[in-house]
């Protein structure tokens, strides 16, 4: 009779002896994985409450927690910001004395003297100088800005530079695709950058007609995901349009139908844009230059895209850039600063309201000192989670003075601060983390009493149209409403 086999059992010896293996150096490989991203999230996050929720994932979800660090955790924007940008042309402000931020001038218009310490603070913080000799002039809604910008763009004659975080394909989208097209068709010299998620608000995507026009276009960051997503951070929310680097426009509106009512929009968004003229404009215009660079390594310099600038109006103004590269923090360092020179009134629009504790802090200090603060919200926001934590932060502000009231529809996009009716900071940014730190911001700060003034009367107008929210309107609310609103909070540092 012939011998039984013994291979099966050495075979099945061999797979479970390899299995072990395996399992051991899995094992391994994830502790070695948790260590590392761990060290990395104790050197590298600034936020201690940031650093503890991420080491609570890396080690709770082993090899999934380093993966997940590693994608949406790591800000790996800096070192490429630092490879990528070079020295650009300086802004020739002929006539116009550009000072170091460590100067003590220029100084505020009269009137503001006591915002001195603001002037040298923001100077300090941005490394950029307070150039007077602008011209600043409001826009209110696409029915103003649209027919501006377009103007402008109609009429360029070296370059065009447009970049924004929304462009739509849609009847205002195609009327300035098509005047780009025709500035390309004359020789001008364009560059239009649209932020990865903002080209996808609608499809197709309007960077498919600007090639058939031949117009250069690049998309800032491009994601993973090919849809739209709301909550996606490092996003270009920045909107700059400068022309033969001379004259410039930015604020809050993107390009889009629903900021012009004259369009029909089934939803109309009312917003605030700027034009603005002067030295300030070669400011606007290094910041897209830098954010171009940026995307796609070209560098723009020269006449063509820096003109000679003179004085042309009375306002003291500086750009503002904030994101999560080389100008983190700046703005809200700018916040701070505004809120703590109040000596008279704070007036703050903006649709999204997640300010962190310290910014909640300060804006109690001042109500507290005696500044009348007010903030105004939109009563129905477009995105029902922010409206919903930000309900959930309310009695913060109210239980110490500050007043909030909430702008009746259509949804209103404005962002605006005014301190003491002198100074004004224009822009793109929200009073959210979203803009305070995750994504590219620019604002301007403005010095002039008349501008203030201007946009104090607009603030005035929207407030006697909409209502005071009390301490009891948001205490007295269902608990089911409550629960619903302080689950929405906890994901604040997201929204």
């Amino acid at each position: 009779p012939s011998r039984p086999r013994r291979a099966a059992p050495v075979r099945a010896d061999a797979v479970q002896h390899l299995a072990e293996s395996w399992q051991w150096a899995i094992s391994a490989f994830a502790l070695v994985a948790d260590v590392a991203a761990t060290v990395h999230v104790v050197l590298h996050k600034r936020d201690s409450r940031a650093a503890i929720g991420w080491a609570g994932v890396i080690w709770l979800t082993p090899l999934a927690g380093p993966l997940l660090y590693f994608l949406f955790g790591v800000n790996r924007i800096r070192r490429k910001a630092r490879r990528l940008r070079r020295p650009l042309d300086p802004p020739k402000a002929v006539g116009i004395p550009v000072l170091a931020p460590a100067d003590d001038g220029p100084e505020p218009p009269p009137g503001a003297e006591h915002l001195g310490t603001l002037v040298r603070l923001v100077g300090h913080v941005t490394g950029q100088p307070l150039l007077p000799g602008n011209r600043v002039v409001p826009l209110y809604g696409g029915e103003q800005a649209f027919p501006e910008m377009l103007a402008a763009i109609r009429g360029a004659e070296r370059s065009v530079a447009l970049g924004t975080y929304i462009f739509d394909n849609d009847p205002a989208g195609r009327m300035f695709a098509d005047a780009l097209a025709d500035a390309v068709a004359r020789g001008v010299e364009v560059r239009v950058l649209i932020d990865a998620v903002g080209s996808h608000y609608t499809w197709p995507s309007i960077v498919r007609r600007l090639h058939r026009g031949r117009v250069p276009v690049a998309r800032f960051l491009p994601q993973l995901l090919p849809w739209y997503f709301p909550y996606a951070n490092l996003r270009l929310h920045r909107k700059v349009l400068v022309v033969d680097g001379r004259v410039g426009f930015t604020g809050g509106m993107n390009i889009r139908q629903g900021h012009d009512a004259t369009l029909k929009p089934r939803h109309l968004i009312r917003d605030l844009h700027f034009r603005l003229d002067g030295p300030v404009v070669a400011r606007l215009q290094e910041a897209f230059a830098d954010d171009w660079e940026f995307t796609t390594g070209e560098p723009l310099t020269g006449d063509r895209w820096f003109a000679d600038l003179t004085a042309v109006g009375p306002v003291h103004a500086r750009v503002v850039p904030s994101g999560p590269d080389d100008d983190f923090e700046k703005l809200r360092t700018t916040f701070f600063g505004a809120l703590s020179c109040a000596r008279e009134s704070v007036r703050i629009m903006t649709p999204y309201f997640l300010p962190d504790a310290g910014l909640i802090s300060a804006l109690n200090v001042a109500a507290l000192r005696g500044v009348k603060v007010d903030i105004l919200l939109p009563r129905r926001n477009n995105l029902r989670l922010v409206q919903w934590a930000a309900t959930a932060e309310l009695w913060q502000v109210l239980g110490h003075g500050c007043r909030v009231w909430r702008v009746p529809p259509p949804f209103d996009h404005t962002k605006l601060m005014l301190v003491d009716g002198v100074w004004s900071l224009i822009g793109s940014a929200n009073w959210d983390a979203r803009s305070l730190r995750l994504n590219f911001e620019l604002d301007v700060e403005c010095y002039d009493p008349a501008l203030a003034a201007t946009l104090d009367e607009l603030v005035r107008q929207k407030i006697e149209r909409s209502d005071l929210v009390t301490l009891a309107d948001v205490e007295d609310r269902n608990v089911l409403l409550k629960l619903r609103d302080g689950v929405a909070r906890l994901f604040s540092p997201y929204l």
